[in-house]
């Protein structure tokens, strides 16, 4: 491996982290929470719960994207605005630690720092558009 690939390399790792963990959210709010749970929780923080769908399917949706390795700059940028309201509605009151009851707001923060980090990186090694190219 040349210096100039370790790039992509690290690319395709923070991108398989990131889609996994908007995936996983978005399962556990869908399968977990429930559809109709989650538009409550988000209801009892003052936001209008239909906008826990939209939220869900651009978690679920965004996920699979960056797994794949699609329009993952746009991708990474567009789910910045999911993380930044889970830290102004949930988890920014609990402090810090999100270790604290509740989940504190280092985490999402550290998610934002991650998103701006890959889109800035681009698709990495081994996504979609990069093995496209390699069978033209």
């Amino acid at each position: 491996m040349t210096t100039q690939t370790n790039p992509t390399y690290a690319a395709l790792v923070l991108r398989l982290g990131l889609g996994i963990m908007f995936i996983s959210h978005a399962l556990l709010k869908i399968l977990v929470f429930t559809p109709s749970g989650t538009a409550g929780f988000f209801s009892s923080l003052g936001v209008p719960g239909w906008l826990a769908y939209p939220i869900m399917v651009a978690e679920l949706i965004g996920g699979i994207m960056l797994v794949l390795g699609v329009k993952t700059r746009l991708v990474s940028f567009a789910l910045i605005p999911v993380l930044f309201g889970s830290i102004v509605l949930v988890h920014g009151a609990k402090g810090w630690q999100f270790a604290n009851e509740g989940g504190g707001w280092e985490y999402p923060l550290f998610l934002i720092v991650a998103s701006i980090v890959m889109g800035l990186l681009g698709d990495g090694a081994l996504s979609l558009r990069s093995l496209k190219s390699k069978t033209n």
